[in-house]
């Protein structure tokens, strides 16, 4: 700096008086070669929005800042096809998706770390480091003067082409995926810690200095962004937004305390001249109140509104005429900003008092930004300008409030639109074979797959599937929105599929606290309101009580539905619960011929460390028409049984008044199987809801109970289990 330069040749010269001399001059070089006029600050706006463009400033951050970053170095988008579906009559489907891999410059001052990550506005990456979105890797550069070069990018452009960039911290992102950015690098801002506490502005400009510049700390904050080419770039909108003064004396510039004890300026040393004639001792001018601003309004980052823009303000009086603003490109919280704001106010309405006085030259020393005190005058006073001629000392101050250190004033940040920092967590899966939820047939097999997360931040996650027990797997698409699902925990008595169940109960806790059961009246209109899956049994329940944290007794119940009344009695606490909504459910059509074959289903999403697994024995429910109902056997006087039952439909679930359920196969067909517990059975194939037994039949069978099953033969498979009878030839 010129001051210390030309302060430091003058003492030696002239003394102190030469050393004075020589920070007056220094100070006027400092103006115009160390603090260029035509420098700027950081402003409000330039954090916001990610560059990428040559000659773009990196700023030298403090404290902790959310900024955007400068992309550094980026590869072409990466493209990739995956295809499900296909087999037999069915098409196969292709998709593709693209990712990326770049590097974000993010300080020209080494970090501590970084937090959150917000892409297109969006949380990327929480506060607890898990990922919102799909990532290959990430890894993080502090700037410090030993770093390597990344090995993603010396892979692409050769080792001895990557520079290290030491003293620049930056972050590399290895293949995001950028389908939900329109397939494009997002604009990417950082949560990042610079330092592990609030640092002053003191702190700040030693540091932009290289220690050049002292004094007292000056206030906190709690993060600032330095850019510019000068020092008065870096730190001029700081000095002109906080209630804070620069000196210059012999040690160099100066962060003035304007809480230190003032310099009492004697009396007798005021109107001093230098033709040895009276002066004026203090000349006080007064700037007209229409002048000065009745209130003040302050923009700053506001970390308590996920670093956005917030606003605080204060006025003098309640119509104010004129109002200011303040452009505060650093981090505070809402009250030190309003501090600020009041702060500033009441220094301009003291500020409108300026005085002019005359001192000997012993009074060199008092700098600008130097505080004194007046004789007859209260408070105290900042020199704003000096002059020296004639080995006189020509003094400029302006009054300053009172109490600038008061309390701060509570303040309220207002509310701001910030996305949950939601932890994705593990997947759960649940594989569901089930009868047809549709009116019409389905064309083919499907396996049903519901899926969510034990937090409330799961977002999806990929499937994969295996038909010959892992030895090869194929992906299958993506999970549909989470399923709502669970656990039974008590147990779920044997009922009837008749009349409704109004003594039964069962309680269900459900999988995170986001999901919810509640009751519903259309239960007994509806075959689909409440249907919910529990175990192996299809239920409707009308009433859904909260008893516990995620945990819910459910009643009213309707039990084995969809011809699911085999189930009702095999029930054991802890089983499944999924809540049966088509539009949560991933339907997967499965390869011809899988009917009567395990299934293993894996699901990946970046909760997940490893991928969760699930699998099932799948018999293609939805093709297999219900086992007849009201099976009746009645002895003929030839000693013969007729045999008679009811059918069902598949597709025929609805209340359809004097008409009867649709057939929905090719033909009706049916098979009727007779056995004692000694010879092999009797089947019967009979195209009517009846068949006859014949005594030489039966007399085939040998002795004992008669037992009778009846299964419908559907297009593709058979009712799966029949309905069963168990007849006594005695009776």
């Amino acid at each position: 700096m010129a001051t210390l330069v030309l302060t430091a040749v003058g003492s030696l010269i002239g003394g102190p008086i030469g050393g004075a001399i020589g920070a007056l001059v220094g100070n006027q070089i400092d103006q115009g070669l160390f603090s260029p006029k035509a420098a700027k600050g950081a402003r409000l706006d330039s954090l916001a929005v990610q560059a990428s463009s040559y000659g773009t400033d990196l700023p030298r951050l403090f404290g902790t800042m959310r900024v955007a970053g400068s992309v550094i170095w980026a590869t072409d988008l990466k493209e990739s096809e995956q295809t499900s579906g296909g087999g037999k009559g069915r098409p196969s489907s292709t998709s593709y998706s693209y990712s990326a891999s770049f590097a974000v410059a993010l300080s020209a001052r080494p970090i501590r770390a970084v937090h959150r990550i917000w892409a297109d506005g969006s949380l990327l990456r929480g506060a607890a480091g898990d990922w919102k979105g799909g990532l290959g890797a990430f890894r993080l550069y502090s700037g410090d003067e030993t770093q390597a070069a990344d090995p993603l990018i010396a892979a692409a452009e050769g080792l001895d082409a990557t520079p290290a960039h030491r003293g620049l911290a930056y972050a590399v992102f290895e293949d995001l995926q950028l389908g939900d950015f329109g397939n494009r690098i997002p604009s990417l801002s950082f949560e990042v810690e610079a330092d592990a506490a609030p640092v002053t502005l003191g702190a700040i400009a030693a540091d932009l200095s290289g220690g050049e510049v002292g004094g007292a700390d000056g206030p906190a904050l709690i993060g600032y962004a330095a850019t510019g080419n000068s020092l008065r770039g870096a730190i001029e909108g700081l000095a002109s937004a906080l209630p804070v003064a620069f000196a210059d004396d012999a040690a160099g510039l100066l962060l003035v305390d304007e809480s230190a004890a003032p310099v009492l300026i004697p009396a007798a040393d005021l109107g001093s001249a230098s033709d040895g004639k009276p002066a004026p001792r203090l000349t006080l001018d007064r700037q007209a109140a229409g002048t000065l601003n009745e209130a003040l309004s302050i923009s700053y980052y506001d970390p308590a509104r996920d670093w956005q823009v917030g606003s605080q303000s204060a006025r003098r009086e309640a119509a104010a005429r004129r109002v200011g603003t303040i452009d505060l490109a650093a981090a505070v919280d809402a009250s030190t900003a309003r501090g600020i704001c009041e702060a500033r106010l009441a220094r301009e309405w003291a500020g409108r008092t300026s005085a002019t006085i005359s001192l000997p030259w012993r009074h060199l020393d008092l700098a600008a930004g130097a505080l004194i005190e007046l004789p007859g005058e209260a408070g105290a006073w900042r020199v704003t300008e000096r002059a020296f001629e004639t080995m006189l000392v020509t003094l400029t101050a302006q009054r300053l409030p009172d109490k600038v250190n008061a309390g701060l004033p509570s303040a309220n940040p207002g509310n701001a639109l910030s996305q949950p920092d939601l932890v994705a967590g593990p997947t759960s899966l649940a594989l569901l074979d089930l009868p047809s939820l549709g009116h019409d047939a389905p064309a083919s097999a499907a396996l049903l797959i519901a899926a969510a997360g034990a937090s409330t931040g799961w977002r999806g996650a990929t499937l994969l599937a295996s038909l010959d027990d892992g030895a090869t797997w194929q992906a299958i698409g993506q999970t549909a929105p989470a399923a709502v699902i669970g656990t039974a925990r008590t147990l779920l008595p044997p009922g009837g599929a008749m009349l409704r169940d109004m003594v039964s109960t069962v309680d269900v806790e459900l999988l995170n606290d986001a999901m919810s059961l509640t009751g519903s009246d259309a239960v007994g209109a509806s075959a689909t309101a409440n249907l919910a899956l529990i175990g192996d049994e299809l239920v409707q329940f009308a009433s859904a009580r909260q008893i516990g944290p995620r945990l819910f007794r459910l009643s009213g119940l309707l039990r084995g539905r969809r011809g699911s009344e085999w189930a009702t009695g095999g029930h054991a606490s802890g089983e499944a619960f999924v809540l049966v909504e088509p539009d949560k459910l991933f339907s997967w059509a499965l390869p011809a011929g899988q009917t009567g074959g395990t299934i293993r289903i894996a699901a990946s999403g970046i909760g997940d460390d490893l991928p969760a697994e699930a699998e099932i024995l799948f018999q293609a429910r939805a093709l297999r028409p219900p086992a007849p109902v009201a099976i009746s056997a009645v002895m003929q006087a030839d000693n013969s049984i007729q045999i008679g039952w009811i059918r069902r439909s598949r597709t025929g679930w609805d209340w359809l008044d004097d008409t009867d359920a649709p057939l929905a196969e090719e033909s009706e067909r049916y098979r009727l199987t007779a056995s004692h517990s000694g010879p092999a059975p009797l089947t019967v194939e009979t195209t009517q809801p009846a068949a006859t037994l014949s005594a030489g039949d039966l007399a085939g069978l040998g002795q004992g109970p008669l037992l009778l099953s009846v299964a419908q033969i559907g297009t593709s498979a058979a009712s799966l289990p029949p309905a069963t009878f168990t007849l006594s030839l005695g009776d």
